[in-house]
Parts: structure tokens; C-alpha cells; sequence
């Protein structure tokens, strides 16, 4: 029988994210996801008059795609997805995986050239700048037993965080926040093995309230490039390249990281970063407030929403708040502040804002879970 949310969820993705209107091209891209919702979502973009362009795809066949691949091989499939995305208005992008894993060993070297000619000209530089896009993952179970749920259960809580957050609600809770954020310039990190400072001064913030990631819920803007100093401890396992990476600690001058570790993948913690001259210096610094996510679960997509967390981004930074940063990586580093997770204090021009997770200020504590429906 047809679950009913996949309908909701096509809808949303459609209607409220991407906003197809007639005659929009919409590009699906369905990673390892059930046909079902892939033909739920053609159809769903038909019935707002778009016209929907679908590719699927399997990550075993990604993998040995990406450990066959040359420079040349590369850079002509670059162009080729450059031609089709410069068609497009729309995108929605479906992502599951069944092994979270399955690129743990494909080369370094070759993962490079996938993102230099691939990811990087036709996602960073053409789809993030030129449509109106949505991504999303798809709850397999690979997701439940990373999150350490049962299916069922990961089922329940996936469709509540992306489907059943009111995000109307949050968009108007986030505004005090968004007029702050903008008119701060000096930024101070502190909690257990963190103490970090940063300046933020004419660059922009951005409130994301389910338009452009499902789920979503966070706040973000740029350090300006060259300003962050000191150190941070994150306490969030994070996957990237197929490697979950633990305990990550970086330490800062003038906004590059001079000092990277992070246990027995420390090696590979510093080849990402020695990818460019970009890969050391930060494009995102964000506060997440969604109700719903408490905890880590391997896959950025949630955990960068985790309510009482924020993300610090070495690599590209995204246009809207732009502080010049260029790189081919981004990659999203969490940290969570509630006191389970060790605390945490966060100030604006030396006035502290959130606390333990928690925003302080009278005009910010619509954001916090109590407030935004948890429970």
C-alpha cells in the first residue's frame, strides 16, 4: 500500500521548495531511492506544469565510475552535466545509500577529479547559483541503523522532521536572529576544547527554513576569510568521502588552519584539506534550531539541523554570503552545545546569545525546541 507522507513529501519538495511553475525544466537526480517516489515526484511536477528530466543513479556503480575514472573521462562528464543543469530552472536531488561506506576506498586522487570536474562546475558553481533546488536523503535502513533506530521508528522520525516541522512558523521565528546575525561583526566560540573568534562584519546571513534542504532549520553566514583565530574541539562524527571522521580538532591563525587532527584519520583529514588553497580556510559558519533532530546520525543533511548545534565549513563559501573563499571541497563540521553534549556559550559583540545550546536573548527564544513544537 502507498504510504501517504511520500505523497506529502513530493508535494512539498514541488510546491513549497522548489516552487515549479509551468513550463520550469525540473531536474530529478534519484540516488539509490525507490522508483515509487521517483515516479511520485514526475508526477507531482507534471501536475504544477513543469517538465520534469529524470537520472538515477546506484553508488556501486558511482564507485566504480569514480575508481575507473581520468582527468579527460572527468572533465568531459563535467561538461556534459554543465550542458543539461544550464537548462534547468529546477532541481531536486534524492539521495539514499545503502552502505553509508561505499566510497571508503575509492582513491583520493580520483574522488578529486570527481569533485573538480563534476561536483564542483556543476553543482557549486551552476546548480547551487543558477536554480531553485531542494535536496534531501531517502530513509533506508543504512540511515536507521547510523541514527541507531529501528526502520520503523527512523521512518516515523523522518517524515516528522521534514514533513512535520511547521516551517512557516520557524521562517517568522527567525527573523530577530536574521536581523541580529546581520548587524554583528565580532564572534566568539568557547566550550570544551573550543575557544574560537572570528569576525563577520557586511557579510550576509541567510535564514533556511525548507526551501533549499529538507529537513531544515538553521542560520548561516560567512567569516570574513582571513579573521578566524584560535581552536575547536567538534564532538559530532562526521562522514565525508565514504570516511567517518571522529573527533575532529583544528586550530586557526589569521583563518587558515595550521593544525588539523583527528585520531588514526588524521592523514586523511589533512589530504582533503591540502585539496586547494580554499580547503583551509572557512565558507560557512551556522546555527541550526530544528526541533525534531537532537542527535548525530552520519549524514550532514540532519545533522547540520541539529537543534543547539552550529557547523563550521572549510572550503567554498556560497554566494549569498560571500566571503571569497574558492575550493573544491565543502565540508560541513558540527558541533553540539546542550549540556549533554559538554555545554557551550556563543556571543555577538561580546553579549552572549545562546548558551548551552539554548538562545538567551528574549527576541531569539522562538527559535529554541519548546517553542518551535519538539516533544
Amino acid at each position: 500500500m502507498k504510504d501517504p507522507r511520500t505523497t506529502d513529501l513530493a508535494r512539498m519538495l514541488v510546491r513549497y521548495c522548489t516552487k515549479v511553475k509551468p513550463g520550469d525544466k525540473v531536474l530529478v537526480e534519484a540516488f539509490d531511492i525507490p522508483p515509487d517516489f521517483t515516479v511520485e515526484l514526475v508526477r507531482q511536477i507534471a501536475e504544477a506544469g513543469g517538465l520534469p528530466f529524470v537520472s538515477t543513479y546506484h553508488q556501486p556503480v558511482l564507485r566504480a565510475l569514480y575508481c575507473a575514472a581520468t582527468e579527460a573521462q572527468m572533465q568531459a562528464i563535467g561538461e556534459v552535466e554543465k550542458a543539461r543543469m544550464a537548462q534547468m530552472q529546477c532541481y531536486i536531488g534524492v539521495r539514499g545509500t545503502h552502505n553509508i561506506s561505499e566510497l571508503s576506498d575509492v582513491p583520493s586522487e580520483r574522488m578529486k577529479l570527481y569533485e573538480k570536474h563534476w561536483w564542483h562546475p556543476v553543482h557549486s558553481e551552476l546548480r547551487v547559483k543558477k536554480t531553485r533546488w531542494v535536496v534531501l536523503r531517502w530513509p533506508h535502513p543504512s540511515m536507521a541503523q547510523a541514527a541507531g533506530m529501528s526502520t520503523e521508528a527512523f521512518e516515523d522520525f523522518y517524515f516528522r522532521v521534514c514533513v512535520g516541522v511547521d516551517y512557516a512558523r520557524m521562517a517568522e521565528a527567525m527573523k530577530p536572529l536574521h536581523a541580529l546575525m546581520d548587524k554583528t561583526d565580532r564572534v566568539r566560540i568557547t566550550g570544551p576544547g573550543t575557544d574560537l573568534t572570528f569576525r563577520k562584519k557586511d557579510i550576509p546571513t541567510v535564514p533556511c527554513s525548507g526551501e533549499v534542504n529538507v529537513p531544515d532549520g538553521e542560520m548561516f553566514t560567512c567569516p570574513v576569510r582571513d579573521s578566524v583565530n584560535g581552536v575547536i574541539q567538534f564532538n559530532c562524527e562526521t562522514l565525508y568521502r565514504g570516511t567517518i571522521f571522529n573527533g575532529i580538532r583544528l586550530v586557526f591563525k589569521e583563518g587558515k588552519i595550521i593544525e588539523a587532527t583527528a585520531g588514526g584519520d588524521t592523514e586523511k583529514l589533512n589530504a582533503i584539506l591540502d585539496a586547494d588553497e580554499g580547503a583551509r580556510y572557512i565558507g560557512e559558519w551556522s546555527l541550526a534550531f530544528n526541533p525534531h533532530i537532537l542527535k548525530p546520525m552520519k549524514d550532514i543533511l540532519f545533522d547540520e539541523k541539529i537543534a543547539g548545534s552550529f557547523h563550521l565549513t572549510p572550503g567554498q563559501a556560497y554566494e549569498e554570503a560571500d566571503n571569497g573563499n574558492r575550493s573544491q571541497v565543502h565540508w560541513d563540521m558540527v558541533c553540539i552545545q546542550r549540556p549533554e553534549y559538554g555545554g557551550g556559550e556563543i556571543y555577538f559583540d561580546d553579549v552572549l546569545i545562546r548558551k548551552d545550546g539554548l538562545f538567551t536573548l528574549p527576541e531569539l527564544q522562538g527559535l529554541n525546541p519548546d517553542s518551535l513544537g519538539a516533544g
